[in-house]
């Protein structure tokens, strides 16, 4: 199905061209709003912004419905998201660059850098790695319940206190809290706390201004709310379960780096570009290629994660496109992160195009495959492969 939307929607961008052009737009943009617009009307979200873009510039940009229904505030491009757990490749990125510095390796022990995990080792008798904290093979389970001010040294100890589901390298079962251990890791290894880590080696040489564990005042005027839907059909409002409680604007929950960044289309583009980059962006290097090469391959062998997605070191690979509506159009080898509440941000390096999608809906069946994610990925494909063949 998707694949016959192709030729449509590119006849209706290039039959666009000439009026848009007069009116300051591009048809990619109106053709991600077409695609989105729907959903809209049908009470489905409350708005959305979408992103097109290659390595070195953007392509299509787009705001539809809106950012708060109470209100009625349109939805801007710069609009800030809670992005949940495209948050966990960021940690992968930061990981990298202590590797690239020598100060990790990937297949360290975890309790080389947090003692109270010395005791959790897999059946041979190894010690828990890294490696396996990033790919969800180490059996750490969630942490569904925790004071709202817990620090991020106390979240790791209670972590390694909590049971496993299942023993190290058995199997792969999603694990946010591992990932937040590995916060702990990024700032011992860092030398300093894991917030000002990723803004002094990540977020301000990117220029990823609206990127924070917490949002200012200033930005909570730009902060897209968060719904689900309700019986009746409208749209609630709804809290953020993993900020425990806390808003977001507050500085006294810790850095979670397993899903608990906010941030902007504009921004997450930044982040996408470099990779798609070689580690570069803007004379500024950031990873090694090699690392990035690392990162984003299959890491989890013959487990089984979702549907014709593996796991590199905190990103999902697609390797089966066919196995999900939405990534239908993608090639094999396109890597990136969903989030819980419909966010989307992947690389498709064949291609050469980076695709992110921002939306605020909870309770969502499959945010990897929703039909806001499926008709995003259709009309982004087709602007995509159009600037590939045009230059």
């Amino acid at each position: 199905m998707i694949t016959r939307l192709f030729p449509i929607l590119a006849t209706a961008v290039l039959a666009l061209a000439g009026p848009l052009a007069a009116k300051g737009l591009t048809p990619a943009d109106v053709s991600l709003d077409h695609a989105l617009q729907p959903f809209v009307d049908d009470r489905q979200i409350a708005g959305a912004v979408a992103l097109v873009a290659t390595k070195d510039r953007v392509l299509a940009l787009t705001a539809v419905g809106k950012s708060d229904l109470a209100t009625r505030r349109p939805m801007q491009t710069d609009d800030i998201f809670w992005i949940a757990s495209m948050t966990k490749p960021v940690a992968g990125i930061a990981l990298g660059i202590l590797r690239d510095r020598d100060l990790i390796g990937f297949d360290d022990p975890v309790a080389k850098y947090i003692p109270e995990f010395e005791a959790i080792r897999n059946p041979a008798g190894a010690p828990l790695t890294i490696r396996e904290l990033m790919t969800h093979t180490g059996g750490l389970g969630e942490q569904m319940q925790r004071p709202p001010h817990q620090t991020l040294a106390d979240t790791a100890v209670m972590a390694a206190r909590t049971p496993l589901r299942f023993a190290v390298g058995e199997r792969w079962s999603y694990s946010t809290l591992g990932i937040d251990v590995l916060g702990r890791i990024i700032e011992i290894a860092g030398g300093m706390p894991l917030d000002r880590f990723l803004a002094k080696e990540i977020f301000v040489p990117l220029g990823m201004k609206d990127t924070s564990f917490w949002l200012t005042d200033a930005q909570l005027r730009r902060y897209a709310r968060s719904y689900r839907k309700a019986e009746d059909g409208s749209l609630q409002p709804i809290t953020i379960p993993y900020l425990y409680g806390t808003q977001p604007t507050d500085h006294a929950r810790p850095p979670l780096i397993g899903a608990g960044l906010f941030s902007t289309a504009g921004d997450i583009a930044r982040l996408y570009q470099m990779l798609l980059n070689g580690g570069a962006a803007g004379g500024v290097h950031i990873l090694k290629p090699e690392t990035i090469a690392e990162l984003t391959r299959k890491q989890t062998g013959t487990l089984e994660a979702r549907p014709g997605m593996p796991w590199g070191l905190t990103f999902s690979i697609v390797e089966d496109p066919a196995r999900l509506e939405a990534n239908a159009s993608l090639s094999p080898g396109t890597f990136g992160h969903g989030g819980a509440f419909g966010t989307a941000s992947w690389d498709d390096p064949r291609v050469g195009a980076v695709y992110v999608l921002m939306l605020q809906r909870a309770e969502l069946p499959n945010p990897d495959n929703s039909g806001m994610r499926i008709a995003y990925q259709a009309a982004a494909a087709a602007i995509a492969t159009g600037a590939r063949a045009r230059r």
